[in-house]
């Protein structure tokens, strides 16, 4: 087997959205294996906001028109399933779209609410066609994963208009594999990948994030966890008292997430590990992402919490 500190992953070219990478040397055959695996990941398990309910004023179901629109309803609703943005919130946020008059009705005409930033902001979803006319909707985007149906969010409320949304912020990934040489072998493999995104996350954080997500999930297969119990780990070196008091604002985490622990009586690093998983998700404002998030800083100093 190749000895593993020879291989380096080198970024060939990259930009807000295309990224090109090369990962050499690998022993025969796991180019495609790894290849493979990360093309997957990265195309079905990254988060991403997507807007998922509309509700128009003056338009009770989604097979109609709206006086003035030019576009009928289904293909206003195709173009806002285009609209790519990032949502920090963990919970849906509601968004409003209310534009009157002549006017080619673009993304960045949504009104902006904390938290929510559009990437494509020139999209074109609508022309109204004369001075009378108007469009006032309100939306809901909100984080997930992969590709979720509109039946999945029907409503009993009268108007309200579920969406299918591809939370996915990659939008299509290649890869090739060639033969390198390591001194006078050449059976090596020489793996090649290409990432595209929507803008709303570089590629090079889309294939750290896939790349975390099967780490996780074969060390869980390497060391499996002791049933109903969430450990705690410390890498490098004991944590220390002066550390465990340490208060979590020194993490530099965002406001909101700060508040919300505090809310719940978390204040210090301490108080952060000495909680269970299940009582940190039924904090108000807490979520798997706000979690993860403290996790990624508890990391940058050297505790790893599994």
């Amino acid at each position: 087997m190749l000895d593993l500190s020879l291989i380096e992953v080198k970024t060939e070219k990259e930009t807000q959205d295309f990224g090109k990478f090369i990962i050499e040397p690998l022993d025969q055959g796991y180019g495609h294996t790894i290849g493979n695996s990360l093309r997957r990941v990265l195309l079905t398990s990254l988060s991403g906001a997507a807007i998922t309910q509309l509700k128009i004023s003056g338009v009770r179901h989604q097979f109609t028109s709206l006086s003035g629109m030019t576009e009928d309803i289904v293909e206003f609703i195709l173009n806002l399933k285009k609209v790519r943005l990032i949502v920090s919130s963990d919970k849906p946020v509601k968004l409003t779209l209310d534009v009157k008059g002549l006017k080619e009705v673009k993304a960045k005409d949504i009104e902006k609410a904390a938290g929510v930033e559009i990437i494509n902001a020139d999209l074109i979803l609508a022309h109204l066609a004369d001075s009378k006319s108007k469009l006032t909707a309100h939306l809901i985007a909100e984080n997930g994963t992969g590709y979720s149906l509109a039946e999945e969010r029907r409503s009993g409320e009268i108007g309200v208009i579920p969406i299918d949304a591809n939370f996915s912020p990659v939008v299509s990934v290649n890869y090739k594999v060639e033969a390198t040489r390591v001194g006078r072998l050449t059976n090596y493999d020489k793996l090649t990948l290409e990432v595209t995104t929507d803008g709303t996350i570089k590629p090079s954080q889309a294939v750290k994030q896939a790349a975390k997500i099967l780490v996780d999930h074969f060390s869980i297969i390497h060391q499996p966890p002791v049933a109903g119990k969430r450990q705690k780990v410390a890498e490098k070196t004991p944590i220390s008292d002066d550390l465990l008091k340490t208060s979590l604002e020194e993490l530099d985490l965002p406001v909101r997430l700060t508040n919300s622990l505090k809310s719940g009586k978390v204040e210090t690093i301490g108080d952060f590990l000495a909680k269970d998983r299940k009582d940190l998700l039924k904090m108000k404002n807490m979520g798997p992402k706000s979690i993860n998030l403290v996790e990624e800083k508890l990391k940058e100093k050297g505790i790893s919490v599994k």
